[in-house]
Parts: structure tokens; C-alpha cells; sequence
């Protein structure tokens, strides 16, 4: 008999979330069971929400989650009942690219990660009495009590704000790590981020905090690019801009040295990459919804030197890379909490439609209203 908790489940494409009672087993081998305080909302629990992959349901979602760890399983080291964690994408921490220090490409981390089951195949949790796929991310975190693993749990310190770090994770991780970590921005600079949201607007925070010489904004919305100009953008464009390519090289005195995509359209894929000068790069963050999934760029271009490349959760490594934004956000240098919006637990549907009307930046979910205990 498994431990009774909630979970909110998601039981067809594009369906409402459903909070009900489910059975999490024990944890196993190298897993925590986490209470979880709170989680983010990502794009990502969106997108495979609205039947990317052909994501299988029912299926517990959320892959931000922050909480204190209760018990942990046979073989876990470095974690005790009690501590605080923030929880990030599962990697095997021993195949060659993790050994490299890419673990956001670890060579088992799409079944781990996004296949709604465990690296073994199994589902830990369980709804009238079926295995339902609860191990996204290796953790499954719009629920009360997840089990994740030492490999993908960051201990912070005991009094940290889980419910204002938790998006550190996934979203503000990937965007912050794109200019840190992937592209190593360096003084002087020039960087154009297409998309504010979460990603983009953390972009645009260590942008800054890398002491880039031009920061670019571009969004559809004035309300986002008001803010991106508050965090870091000397520069703010609208989408609908006519001539936008032509004006962003104008301004750059020929395109800028890196180039970010988070919306996941090729049309502003392809915006992102006409910007970028010649031995500059473009990377791609966004990930497309079902359809349109292809681009088509300059040959010619290409044979400037550009660069195109798709990075993954920032290509950061969470053990390092979260304490560091915390850092960051200790000196007041990655302000977080004013992209977050906190939500209930049992309003989880509020906050997605919030999420997709665009009126909320990052909307957290709190258990039991992100008490600890």
C-alpha cells in the first residue's frame, strides 16, 4: 500500500487538470520522497499538455518543484530527512556527455525525463488503483509528495524561499544558463532575446549580470518589454514592428553577437538567426507545439560563420548552477520574484489559463500554501 497524497492529473490533450487522491510507493533506490512546497509552471508542462510527443495520459505533470525531503531510498548519499531541495531534470550522471559536463544531454535523460516514467520504465504513482505516469522530470511536482533522485535534487539551505526558487529548476535555469553557461556572454557583448517570458526575462537578468554592452527585447506585449527594460534590456522591440529584422541590425551596427529563441516558432527562430552577425550564435530555447516544426535559413548566411545551436535547460548543471543563481539573487543581482505570481494548489487551472493568456510571467503553485510543515 502505497502513501496517500494529492496530485493533479491530466487525463487528455488540452483537458483541465483534476486534483485527486493517488498512491506514491516508497522510494527506491537512489529516490527521495520530497514534500513538495511548492512548483512552477513551466511552457514545457504546456506543451506536452496540449499533446507534444503524443505525451501519453493520464499523467501527472511539473517539473519545478522545490519542497523538504521525508525519507530517502537504499544507496543515497548527501541528503537526510529534513533538507531542502530544489528539484531540476534527472541525469544519469555517468554516460559520456555527463562525464563531459553536459548532463542537459545525458544519453538517458529523454526517457527519464519525458516519458513520464522512471530510467527503468516504472511509474511510481498510482490512481484507482492503475499505474499512471508520474515521474516526469523524475518528479511529477503538481503533487503534495513526489519521489525524485539524488541525481536531480540540489540541497539549499534550510530557511531558503522554496516557493521563489522553485522555478530555478526548468525555466529561469534554462534562460540564465543559455547566457552564462552556453554562450560564456563576456563584458562588451551584444545579446537580442526574442520572447519575454520566464526564460526570456531570465536571459535578460544574466545578461546583465555577464555585463553585456546591448540587451534586446523583443514581445508582442509593451507590459513585458517595460519590465525587461527594468531588468537588464537597453533596448525593447514589439514583434509586430514593421521592418523589426532590419531595425534590431540598424541598431546593432549589423546584427549582435548571440541571439536567443524562447517562443518556439520557426518564424522567430529564423528572425533570431537574421540578427545574429557573422561568427555570432543563435540558440534555440523555445520548444515548438504540435505542427510547424521546421525552419528554413540562409546557405549563405551559414557560410558567414553564424552559428545555430539548440541548448537544453540551459546547459547548465543544476548542482552548481542553481546555488549560484541563488547567489545571484542574494545580492540582488537575479530578482526572481518579480517574474513570480504564487497560485493555490487547487487552482492549478487558473493558473495555466493565466499562463496562456499571458497575464501571469510565472505563475508557482503552493501547497498547503507553501507551508513547510
Amino acid at each position: 500500500m502505497g502513501l496517500p497524497v494529492r496530485a493533479a492529473l491530466l487525463e487528455s490533450v488540452k483537458g483541465p487538470f483534476i486534483i485527486d487522491e493517488v498512491e506514491l510507493e516508497p522510494p527506491g533506490a537512489g529516490e527521495l520522497r520530497v514534500r513538495v512546497v511548492a512548483s512552477g509552471i513551466c511552457h514545457t508542462d504546456l506543451t506536452y499538455r496540449a499533446g507534444a510527443a503524443r505525451f501519453p495520459f493520464p499523467a501527472v505533470l511539473g517539473h519545478e518543484g522545490a519542497g523538504v525531503v521525508e525519507s530517502v531510498g537504499e544507496g543515497v548519499t548527501g541528503f537526510a530527512p529534513g533538507d531542502a531541495v530544489v528539484l531540476s531534470y534527472y541525469a544519469c550522471r555517468a554516460c559520456s556527455l555527463c562525464e563531459r559536463g553536459h548532463p542537459a544531454y545525458c544519453q538517458r535523460g529523454v526517457a527519464a525525463n519525458v516519458s513520464g516514467a522512471r530510467p527503468d520504465g516504472s511509474w511510481p504513482m498510482r490512481w484507482r488503483g492503475e499505474p499512471v505516469r508520474s515521474s516526469f522530470f523524475h518528479q511529477s511536482s503538481f503533487a503534495t509528495h513526489v519521489l525524485a533522485h539524488q541525481h536531480n535534487a540540489v540541497k539549499v539551505d534550510a530557511s531558503a524561499p522554496l516557493a521563489l526558487f522553485a522555478p530555478l529548476g526548468c525555466g529561469f535555469q534554462t534562460g540564465a544558463g543559455a547566457v552564462l553557461a552556453s554562450f560564456q556572454c563576456q563584458p562588451g557583448q551584444q545579446l537580442a532575446v526574442f520572447g519575454a517570458g520566464a526564460v526570456g526575462l531570465a536571459a535578460i537578468m544574466a545578461a546583465r549580470v555577464a555585463g553585456a554592452s546591448r540587451i534586446l527585447a523583443v514581445d508582442l506585449s509593451e507590459a513585458r518589454l517595460e519590465l525587461a527594460r527594468e531588468l537588464g534590456a537597453t533596448d525593447t522591440f514589439l514583434a509586430s514592428e514593421p521592418g523589426l529584422t532590419q531595425a534590431m541590425l540598424k541598431r546593432t551596427r549589423g546584427g549582435v553577437d548571440y541571439a536567443l529563441e524562447c517562443v518556439g516558432s520557426p518564424q522567430v527562430l529564423r528572425q533570431a538567426f537574421d540578427v545574429t552577425r557573422p561568427l555570432g550564435t543563435c540558440g534555440l530555447l523555445g520548444l515548438p507545439g504540435p505542427g510547424a516544426t521546421e525552419v528554413t535559413l540562409s546557405m549563405m548566411a551559414l557560410l558567414s560563420g553564424k552559428r545555430l545551436v539548440g541548448i537544453l535547460e540551459g546547459d547548465a548543471d543544476p548542482k552548481t548552477f542553481i546555488p549560484r543563481l541563488i547567489a545571484l539573487h542574494g545580492e540582488g543581482r537575479f530578482p526572481v520574484e518579480k517574474l513570480s505570481r504564487p497560485y493555490a494548489f487547487e487552482a492549478i487551472n487558473d493558473a495555466v489559463h493565466d499562463m496562456e493568456m499571458r497575464t501571469v510571467i510565472k505563475p508557482v503553485l503552493c501547497m498547503n500554501g507553501g507551508a513547510r510543515s
